[in-house]
């Protein structure tokens, strides 16, 4: 699979046809595990199956992955959530977006690896070098925002520091994957809500800030329901 991104290094713009042929999407990647694993057992309250040991790593069909900015879903409990992203040409060669996982939340009850492949990963068209963020990637923030019925919310904010840094969420993908780690997509994983649960609507907004540099990655998208058939 190829995904035609524009890399945004600190002095020109260059196009990037990007190749790949695995994505990993992560997951419960804080960095204070003590936390994760009290946020784990809040999900068990809820019925929503959980891992026995964190991170995790799911796989995603390659054809998941879009730039676009308007996606449809199945139903109408599906909502994003802010990661950046790797792109892996080679372990001395990555760049960083940012995008969003959506995910269908009914199905995620049941089987959470499945609920990520009926619903696209999204991203940012634009990248950086990770090697032009890296000295000061502690200092990087994501947040994400939703519109619902017309509204913006606030969703989710927080420092990079809360997270695995790329070279730790490597580490965990060698640890898991076979072979070179090269052509390959990864998630990140995210950060909490500001919200008291998920919030579903009908655009979502991912960006990725960068304050010694003063620029941002942003992906954005609206979200369409299949509702059109009438059921009886």
């Amino acid at each position: 699979m190829n995904i035609e991104l524009t890399i945004a290094g600190r002095d020109q713009e260059t196009a990037l046809n990007f190749g790949f042929s695995r994505m990993i999407n992560a997951g419960f990647v804080g960095r204070d595990q003590t936390e994760v694993q009290r946020h784990l057992q809040e999900l068990e309250q809820k019925g929503i199956p959980c891992p026995t040991e964190t991170p995790v790593l799911y796989p995603v069909v390659c054809r998941a992955l879009t730039a676009d900015t308007s996606i449809e879903v199945y139903g109408a409990k599906t909502s994003g959530e802010v990661e950046y992203i790797l792109y892996v040409n080679s372990e001395d060669d990555i760049y960083v977006g940012i995008g969003s996982d959506h995910t269908d939340r009914h199905l995620e009850e049941f089987n959470i690896p499945r609920s990520k492949q009926i619903c696209p990963n999204l991203t940012s068209r634009r990248v950086w070098p990770l090697r032009d963020v890296e000295d000061h990637w502690d200092e990087l923030a994501m947040k994400s925002t939703v519109i619902r019925e017309g509204h913006e919310i606030l969703y989710q904010e927080g420092s990079l520091g809360l997270i695995y840094d790329p070279r730790q969420l490597m580490d965990v993908v060698r640890e898991k994957v076979s072979g070179p780690l090269e052509n390959m997509v990864v998630f990140s994983g995210t950060v909490g809500m500001l919200t008291e649960g998920f919030t579903y609507g009908e655009r979502f907004t991912a960006t990725l800030s960068d304050p010694v540099l003063n620029r941002s990655l942003e992906a954005g998208y609206d979200v369409s329901v299949l509702d059109y058939l009438i059921c009886e």
